[in-house]
């Protein structure tokens, strides 16, 4: 199951409560957008006139429209990996293409939008609190604001699905009162429906000085609109496409409205006041920084829960070590990854104490996830050519949004000594990691050495029946990281046959295999030897928890059922009564050797391998190991790639005459 119904449900048609729960969970980030992108654009500005207003209005029009209903919800919902969204599930279609590069794109994406979700509650929530200082200007604005982003961050062991179900009615107010507001406020400047030409967009863009500082503020307005694509798996593509038809009205009424309290005069001796509270009824005010504080706290939503989706497909995908990941209900695709919630909230509060103010926020805002869009385009455009559509309207495709985007960019550069080094920084630092991740866990996995099982079956046979050797466990679980079933680590070989001989009466090498079909659950079973050896793969999706103990108990279940296998005890007293024989598992942990004799990449590669490893958990906890009796063994991951030199015996004559 999903987070906001049935997969089968969510992705197949649309319904009431599935269209409310999307508006819950998925437009809060794009859905308070108006709290600052007017201010934003007033601020660039100060002295504006009548073709500026409409000019930037009819920018955000078109913007929500080309980069938003057009990119997004046209054709990026349509590039889903089995129903899940966001940038690393669509890499997920595109790895098998034999362009390497394409891991360093969905990289820098991903991070990206991992930076954006760390900034995005620190700006919702600022910009709606400081609205109470328009009836209270003494309030402590910094103080509320931490409390309210800590709060955001307790919620997220609720579970989405909660949340959203909560959240979900709220939010459909929220948008109806952002419409009403938008069309009450246009009663004072009806003409503001003039924006809806893009003439005034292009004539602003070719007459103003400040261009590039006004596409930056413009920019603010879609900025949710990457996060609505990573949050396809938790609503489904039809109820997000019907939904976004009623929010982007609701947003653009409200966009209308602030430009018309703008343009009607209502400003003078009020241009301190942010837009978006300007067009509240002074006696509701208070009711209007209570509510958008509530939607800044289900906008932060949106860019937690996809987070949580892209770590926990980073991790299937080695873009990142293993993480403790937590389904906060029965349902399938309920994430909750501790780690990554209060590291975001660390970066969170960090952005709170550095910037400040919301205005200075807002120029943090936007630089990073220029970049998860731009990724986004490359990896679309490929998506297109796959599905065979022709070259000629990908290239299109590529160069119109690259371009579009691309000017975005280069708009938001201007903000980067104003603020947009932090987000730039912080998505940097998490793209580094995920890049070497992946490089290295690769190379890794290249110099690993795999042998056939059937040829060590005979020694493992023997070892069963040789009670010379002190028996070391019923069962004996190795993981294995051989995609071949009939092959495993030499490692593996070595520490049961060489490194203290384990004897026991079972022998099961298991090999984990996440594949990219996201609630896939199953396993395959090799029997080598009968009675003796078994080679077990499990194929688990990117949004199933790893419960190998509980799985391989299944496993062996219907083996028994099937008569393929005698459980009980090799121990005559105890098989007598019919107990089964214990489990042991091994996990062999290769460290890097420095004797390696390797070029200086790799051997860069494997040293920061070893030392990422810290940022994620033991294979114990990632394995759901916990409850288990595991036994790690190290052992050293030796890579010579020419032939050492031999120590050579001392010769006679060399002796003779050191006597």
């Amino acid at each position: 199951m999903d987070k906001c119904a049935p997969r089968q449900s969510i992705h197949g048609r649309v319904s009431l409560a599935g269209l409310l729960v999307t508006v819950g969970i998925v437009f809060g980030d794009i859905g308070t957008s108006p709290l600052y992108v007017m201010k934003a654009i007033v601020a660039v500005n100060p002295h504006y006139d009548a073709d500026y207003i409409l000019g930037a209005i009819s920018c955000v029009i078109w913007t929500l429209t080309l980069q938003t209903t057009v990119k997004y919800v046209l054709l990026a919902l349509h590039a889903d990996n089995r129903g899940e969204g966001g940038i690393l599930a669509l890499f997920a279609l595109l790895r098998k293409l034999p362009r390497r590069w394409l891991y360093v794109v969905a990289a820098l994406g991903a991070a990206a939008l991992v930076a954006d979700g760390m900034i995005t509650p620190a700006v919702t929530v600022t910009s709606a609190i400081e609205g109470i200082r328009l009836v209270a200007p003494g309030v402590p604005v910094i103080p509320v604001v931490v409390a309210v982003i800590i709060l955001i961050f307790l919620l997220q062991r609720m579970g989405t699905g909660v949340i959203g179900r909560c959240f979900g009615p709220y939010m459909l107010v929220w948008f109806l009162s952002l419409g009403v507001l938008g069309v009450a406020a246009m009663t004072a400047c009806p003409s503001v429906i003039r924006a809806f030409n893009p003439c005034y967009a292009f004539r602003l863009m070719f007459s103003s000085p400040e261009w590039f500082l006004i596409l930056g503020a413009v920019f603010l307005c879609t900025t949710g609109a990457e996060a609505l694509y990573s949050d396809l798996g938790h609503c489904g593509r039809l109820n997000i496409t019907v939904s976004w038809l009623f929010v982007k009205v609701m947003l653009i009424l409200n966009y209308l409205g602030q430009g018309a309290w703008l343009l009607s005069g209502s400003t003078d001796g009020k241009t301190a006041i942010n837009p978006f509270f300007g067009i509240i009824p002074g006696s509701l005010t208070v009711v209007g920084v209570v509510m958008a504080t509530l939607a800044a706290v289900i906008a932060s939503q949106a860019l937690l829960s996809g987070s949580f989706t892209i770590f926990s497909e980073a991790v299937n995908l080695d873009f990142w070590p293993k993480l403790r990941i937590k389904y906060p209900s029965q349902e399938k695709g309920q994430l909750y990854i501790p780690a990554v919630n209060w590291g975001l909230l660390a970066g969170c509060l960090l952005t709170v104490v550095l910037f400040r103010d919301s205005g200075h926020m807002e120029a943090a805002y936007g630089l990073a996830i220029t970049v998860a869009m731009l990724m986004t385009t490359v990896l679309l455009s490929m998506w297109m050519r796959t599905r065979g559509i022709s070259r000629p309207l990908c290239v299109a495709f590529f160069a119109f949004f690259v371009a579009l985007e691309g000017l975005f960019l280069a708009a938001n550069l201007f903000k980067f000594t104003h603020g947009g080094w932090y987000t730039l920084l912080a998505a940097g630092i998490v793209a580094a990691i995920m890049v070497i991740w992946h490089r290295s866990s690769s190379v890794h996995a290249g110099f690993l050495d795999y042998r056939p099982l059937r040829d060590s079956s005979r020694v493992i046979s023997a070892m069963k029946l040789d009670s010379g050797i002190p028996k070391y466990a019923s069962n004996l679980v190795y993981l294995s990281n051989s995609r071949n079933s009939g092959t495993v680590d030499s490692k593996i070989l070595y520490s049961i046959i060489h490194k203290s001989p384990k004897r026991a009466d079972h022998y099961w090498f298991v090999h984990i295999e996440y594949v990219d079909a996201p609630d896939t659950l199953e396993y395959s079973v090799e029997v080598i030897e009968p009675e003796t050896i078994y080679a077990v793969t499990m194929r688990f999706g990117f949004r199933v928890e790893a419960k190998v103990s509980l799985y391989l108990r299944h496993v062996v279940e219907d083996l028994v059922k099937a008569g393929a296998l005698d459980l009980r005890s090799g121990y005559e007293s105890l098989r007598k009564e019919g107990i089964a024989g214990d489990f042991r598992f091994i996990i062999i942990h290769r460290v890097f050797s420095p004797t390696s004799n390797c070029r200086g990449g790799e051997a860069f590669l494997m040293r920061m391998h070893d030392r990422l490893r810290s940022l994620g958990v033991s294979d114990r906890t990632a394995y759901g190991l916990d409850t288990s009796l595991v036994e790690l063994e190290t052992v050293p991951l030796i890579i010579n790639t020419t032939a050492p030199r031999r120590i050579a015996p001392v010769s006679s004559d060399a002796s003779e005459k050191e006597i």
